[in-house]
């Protein structure tokens, strides 16, 4: 009887633990490519809930937001992003300049901040800075392109335009910067 007794406080001891661990919560700090469904997804829950569980409305995430998420554990998005980022990509040699495009471009789950470019491998990082404003956009190669004009160094998917701003004018001056290579 003893036996039985202490495994079935055992029992109750780790289901205690499971369900103090299921109710946990962390925070995370959004970085640049992170989507509220992507993080959703990592942390085992849906957009929907992480939307309320953080009071936002529309699903835009800012870099730098603190959300709070399920769980526990490593952030869950590091799929979403190279692992390792300098802490300066301005600090960077410029890789290439020339004149951004965009286009739909290939979707990929990981992140909506996409680019296509005709050498760099797949799963490259690279900081798009927009020539006359400054602005810029840290996107994944996932596609080739563009072709056609030599001038043409960098096919952006539409959300990476946006958020260079770009999207009035259809083609910008740029650099590009490499911030990690697969």
């Amino acid at each position: 009887m003893t036996r039985v007794r202490a495994w079935l406080q055992a029992g109750v001891l780790i289901a205690a633990g499971v369900a103090a661990q299921a109710g946990a919560e962390r925070v995370y700090r959004v970085q640049a490519g992170d989507t509220l469904y992507a993080l959703a997804r990592a942390s085992g829950t849906t957009a929907a809930d992480l939307a309320r569980r953080n009071g936002l409305n529309g699903g835009t995430l800012h870099v730098g937001t603190v959300l709070r998420l399920p769980g526990r554990g490593a952030a869950p998005a590091s799929h979403v992003r190279p692992a390792v980022l300098p802490a300066r990509a301005a600090n960077l040699p410029v890789y290439q300049s020339g004149m951004a495009v965009y286009y739909g471009g290939r979707r990929d789950t990981r992140t909506p901040l996409t680019a296509a470019h005709l050498s760099l491998p797949f799963g490259t990082w690279v900081e798009v800075r927009h020539a006359r404003t400054g602005r810029s956009v840290l996107v994944m190669i996932n596609d080739r392109g563009p072709f056609g004009r030599r001038d043409r160094v960098i096919d952006l998917s539409t959300a990476a335009a946006r958020a260079l701003g770009i999207t009035g004018e259809g083609v910008a001056p740029v650099t590009l910067r490499i911030a990690h290579r697969p």
